[in-house]
């Protein structure tokens, strides 16, 4: 990304690169191979732990992973010129003059005054972030604790009983009655990368999805077969299943209600449109959520089940009583509703290794593109002067839809020919029909097979929406 032009980057100066969080989380070294294979590819240089004070002229990346404590990154900071962090926190004084990636997408973590703090107003340097990297595995994990209360079939208990000759079908079946997915109602809040996925995964369930996003997203909310709603209240509208995928949004300075603009947005208004024993998930950022609106909601069995995926951190000498973080608010809620809760201490963004090890690659290559460059790819917040915005790009394998994809297939005739062809053939079948022609059997069959041709080949292609263009971000 970084080193195909001639380099604007001073070619005497040691430029040094903080890393501050694993980059993939596999028990064995084959993250840091990769990494490290890569930044040499990019004619870099990679240190396990301090950069030597005699390092030649330069890009280094120094691989830190122990350092967690905002004291002690503040005091190594001044050595380094940009940073790159996934869940730890940079704090306000820790200045990166270079820069700063966050490997995921909400920057709440990286406070550095050198890009004005967590939402990049005003600063110096450029903040960037990694978003869609684990889109995948967040939705993933999303039905994951769906699929744990609903269909609410005992099946460890079931388990037991047959593994302890105690049940026959003929008679003890009829005392499991269960409802299904199919037919149910899910409001998705969101609808970037991963609320996309979520929506998309109850499609596959045969859920009548609705999604609350910005205006601009209906024409693709519904061309995917979802409803569009333009309240978070009126997707909720006797929903049975809710899942918040919105982010913080702004940082609203002054507001009572929050730090940002989406903070307690799924509040009393929001809950008490669901349906009587609705489940509830969060797997986004805990503070989206009115904990005692959810307390109050849990009491009166408007909730069954809420599943939270926030971060919590252990006590610390300034706070040794209690575990702090957006999780710290849910714990009142654990003595009373225990068993209807499912709290993680966000693993569903942060526990995927492989999109964990790509998301750090993708980070080097953005840093290296400010430094050589000053370009800037996935910019959050005010774009620095002297630099260029040089819009999205994501992790491979990510289903983002931008401008990029279109080019990948510019003069790819043989490719194109074949989505022509099916396209012919399905046009043929639907002009009998346009006709009033009455399909004969074999007839049919080729119609549905054309169109399910047309489908598989749309998707391979990736022209499957929504397209962003490359100066829009993530968002609602």
């Amino acid at each position: 990304m970084a080193t195909q032009q001639q380099s604007l980057a001073d070619p005497k100066r040691v430029y040094r690169v903080l890393i501050i969080d694993p980059v993939g989380l596999a028990q064995s070294g084959a993250d840091i191979d990769a990494v490290v294979n890569h930044v040499r590819d990019c004619s870099a240089h990679f240190h396990l732990g301090e950069i030597p004070a005699d390092a030649v002229a330069g890009i280094h990346f120094s691989y830190q992973p122990e350092l967690y404590d905002a004291r002690e990154i503040e005091s190594v900071a001044t050595a380094y010129d940009g940073v790159i962090a996934a869940a730890t926190r940079v704090p306000e004084q820790a200045e990166f003059p270079e820069g700063g990636v966050r490997i995921g997408a909400g920057t709440n973590n990286m406070a550095s005054r050198s890009w004005g703090g967590s939402a990049g107003r005003g600063g110096n340097a450029p903040l960037m972030n990694t978003p869609g990297l684990n889109s995948v595995a967040t939705a993933q994990l999303v039905f994951k604790a769906l699929l744990r209360v609903q269909p609410d079939l005992p099946i460890e208990a079931l388990h037991e009983r047959v593994c302890e000759h105690d049940f026959d079908t003929a008679l003890d079946l009829r005392d499991f009655a269960t409802r299904g997915l199919a037919g149910q109602k899910i409001a998705v809040l969101g609808f970037g990368n991963i609320g996309r996925g979520v929506a998309r995964l109850a499609q596959a369930f045969r859920m009548q999805v609705v999604v609350y996003a910005r205006a601009h997203w209906r024409p693709w909310v519904e061309a995917e077969g979802f409803e569009f709603a333009d309240t978070a209240a009126g997707a909720a509208r006797k929903a049975d299943v809710l899942s918040v995928h919105l982010g913080l949004g702004a940082p609203l300075v002054g507001e009572a209600r929050g730090d940002y603009a989406n903070t307690a947005l799924v509040g009393d208004a929001v809950l008490s449109e669901l349906a009587m024993g609705a489940t509830l998930i969060n797997f986004d950022r805990g503070e989206l959520v009115d904990v005692d609106a959810l307390e109050a909601a849990l009491r009166c069995g408007q909730i069954a089940h809420a599943a939270i995926d926030a971060d919590v951190f252990q006590p610390t000498s300034d706070n040794p009583t209690a575990v702090t973080g957006p999780m710290a608010a849910y714990m009142k809620l654990v003595e009373c509703y225990r068993h209807q809760l499912l709290l993680l201490p966000h693993a569903a963004a942060d526990t995927d290794h492989p999109s964990r090890v790509a998301g750090a690659i993708q980070a080097i290559n953005q840093l290296l593109a400010a430094i050589h460059k000053r370009e800037v790819h996935n910019l959050v917040g005010d774009l620095p002067e002297g630099y260029q915005n040089a819009g999205a790009v994501s992790v491979a394998g990510v289903t983002v839809r931008g401008e990029a994809d279109l080019a990948l297939l510019t003069g790819a005739a043989e490719t194109l020919a074949v989505l022509r062809e099916q396209l012919a053939r399905l046009d043929a079948q639907l002009t009998r029909l346009e006709d009033g022609d009455v399909l004969s059997s074999s007839q049919a069959e080729a119609c549905v097979l054309a169109a399910t041709q047309v489908v598989t080949q749309i998707e391979r292609l990736g022209l499957h929406g929504p397209y962003e263009p490359m100066s829009r971000g993530e968002g609602t």
